[in-house]
């Protein structure tokens, strides 16, 4: 039985277990951040399973397993955002979370992306500091009757070549 995290594609089948790590990341990880109701609210979201997949399905989203089961998972919408990212608490503080940033990151290249930018909840800003991300602004996001703070953050993906000099738009 393997212990080193794989990561494979998304499939609709994964909907359940993906939901059922969402809510369990959010109500185990999260406490010392957010309150028990803006917890409840946020991870209220996943409540309607068929909707919670189809948000994963749009995404480019990366499933983590060890032996062949989901222990986290992340999703990339569009070129250039980390949508979600969400790591089984069992598995919590192992790099799971930092092995999807990466794929994520390494995607966001291939797709001609100049930067990576998410909206990061208190609780995972460290993991993405320690992956490059730096804070942008603090955002205020409503969920039911909750409130929840969360930072926008961006990681640039291109360094600026300085033996070249920029170029001028001017004609």
């Amino acid at each position: 039985m393997s212990t080193t995290p794989a990561l494979r594609p998304y499939l609709p089948s994964d909907a359940a277990r993906c939901a059922a790590i969402f809510r369990a990341s959010i109500e185990a990880l999260t406490s010392d951040d957010y309150g028990d109701e803006q917890r409840r609210a946020w991870a209220a979201t996943a409540d309607d399973v068929a909707a919670f997949g189809a948000r994963l399905a749009k995404s480019l989203t990366l499933v983590a397993t060890i032996s062949g089961e989901p222990i986290g998972f992340g999703s990339l919408k569009g070129a250039d955002v980390i949508d979600m990212l969400y790591v089984d608490p069992e598995f919590a503080r192992r790099g799971v979370g930092a092995l999807l940033i990466d794929a994520l990151t390494r995607l966001a290249k291939g797709r001609g992306a100049k930067q990576l930018t998410s909206e990061v909840s208190d609780t995972a800003k460290a993991s993405f500091e320690n992956q490059g991300f730096v804070a942008q602004r603090r955002n205020l996001i409503q969920l039911d009757d909750e409130w929840l703070a969360n930072t926008t953050m961006l990681k640039p993906l291109v360094a600026a070549d300085p033996a070249r000099p920029p170029t001028s738009k001017l004609h």
